[in-house]
C-alpha cells in the first residue's frame, strides 16, 4: 500500500532502451505513475551521480535505477556493472535515501529477437521487484521514524 504523498524517482539508461524501459513498465504496475518522476540518462555510468543528486533534494522515499550493461567487445562490461552498482550503493549510503538497482549484466547476450524478448520480460519482472522493494523499505523506514 502506498501513501499518496510519497514520491519515487526512476532513472533509466538510454542504452538498449527498448529493453531497459520495460523495467519502468513493471515498476508502474506496483506504484502509481503520478507518484513516480522519471529521468533518462545516456548510460549506466551516469546513474549514480543523478541518483545522489535526486536523493539530496529530499523529495524521494526511494530511487530505482535501471540499466542493461552488455559485453560490447570494447570494454569489460563486468567492470562497468560493478562500478555502477557500487556507485548506486554509495549514493544511498551517503544520502540516507534507498537507491535500488535494476542493473542487469548478462553473461550471454546477442542482439537477436529471442534474447531481446527474454530480457524485455525479465526487466518487467525486475521492475516489479524494485517497486516492491521501494514500497517495503519506505514502510519499514516510516515505522522506525514513528517509534522515535
Amino acid at each position: 500500500m502506498t501513501m499518496t504523498h510519497t514520491r519515487y524517482a526512476f532513472i533509466k539508461a538510454n542504452w538498449h532502451s527498448d529493453i531497459v524501459d520495460r523495467a519502468l513498465d513493471g515498476f508502474l504496475e506496483r506504484i502509481p505513475a503520478e507518484q513516480v518522476d522519471i529521468f533518462d540518462v545516456p548510460g549506466a555510468f551516469e546513474m549514480p551521480l543523478l541518483a545522489r543528486d535526486l536523493a539530496q533534494t529530499g523529495q524521494y522515499a526511494a530511487i530505482a535505477c535501471a540499466a542493461f550493461v552488455v559485453d560490447g567487445g570494447i570494454y569489460r562490461h563486468d567492470f562497468v556493472a560493478q562500478a555502477v552498482v557500487d556507485g548506486l550503493m554509495r549514493a544511498g549510503l551517503d544520502t540516507g535515501v534507498p537507491v535500488l538497482s535494476v542493473s542487469l549484466t548478462p553473461h550471454q547476450y546477442q542482439e537477436t529477437d529471442h534474447h531481446n524478448a527474454i530480457y524485455r520480460a525479465h526487466f518487467v519482472q525486475k521492475g516489479r521487484e524494485a517497486a516492491q522493494a521501494a514500497l517495503a523499505i519506505t514502510q519499514t523506514r516510516s515505522s522506525l521514524k514513528a517509534k522515535t
